[in-house]
């Protein structure tokens, strides 16, 4: 399996990289229910948050996964396991057959890869040359805000002026246009 699929099915959450539940045993060729069935009759493998958590319906509600989907079989039942690096090489222990040693040696190859990008940004100092950049922006943004405002402060007041014109001129019109008695001996016409 590709790197980048697999590091695209890694998530960050309460502070770490994990992989959940469904997609690992979409990985391996198996359905969820088996995969949690092995963990819970493995369950001291797992113990700690440092290999295994299951997420809550806040995180759920909140995370940048898009789980939930339409269909019968697709929301779920039960909240997903989220294993940490530590905790998917422990299920190639649980997982005993060919298919998952060698997804598993890709998982640890994503996750390795990832820890290697972040190192690199950290070496490089890049972090706080970004910091400064997305500062700069937010400063630029909150002027542009400013200048935008009193444009339209401007803009606010011209309009007003314009609708008391053309209320003023909608008056006029109405008064220059009004019927008018007729003058002499002329009948009025019955409608």
């Amino acid at each position: 399996m590709e790197i980048q699929v697999i590091q695209s099915k890694i998530y960050e959450i309460r502070g770490v990289r994990v992989m959940l539940d469904f997609d690992l045993a979409e990985m391996y060729g198996i359905e969820t229910r088996v995969l949690k069935q092995a963990v819970r009759r493995n369950f001291k493998r797992f113990e700690g948050d440092d290999f295994m958590f299951e997420l809550t319906k806040e995180e759920l509600s909140t995370s940048q996964i898009v789980i939930l989907k339409k269909g019968r079989g697709y929301n779920f039942k039960y909240a997903p396991f989220a294993f940490t690096e530590l905790g998917v090489s422990m299920l190639s222990s649980v997982l005993n057959s060919n298919t998952a040693i060698e997804i598993n040696r890709s998982i640890m190859r994503a996750f390795v890869a990832m820890r290697n990008v972040l190192a690199t940004i950290k070496e490089n100092d890049l972090l706080p040359a970004l910091m400064d950049r997305i500062k700069a922006l937010e400063e630029v943004s909150e002027e542009t805000l400013a200048a935008i405002n009193d444009l339209s402060e401007d803009n606010r007041k011209e309009f007003d002026d314009i609708y008391i014109a053309l209320a003023e001129l909608a008056a006029k019109h109405k008064q220059v246009n009004k019927p008018r008695n007729p003058i002499g001996y002329v009948k009025p016409t019955d409608e």
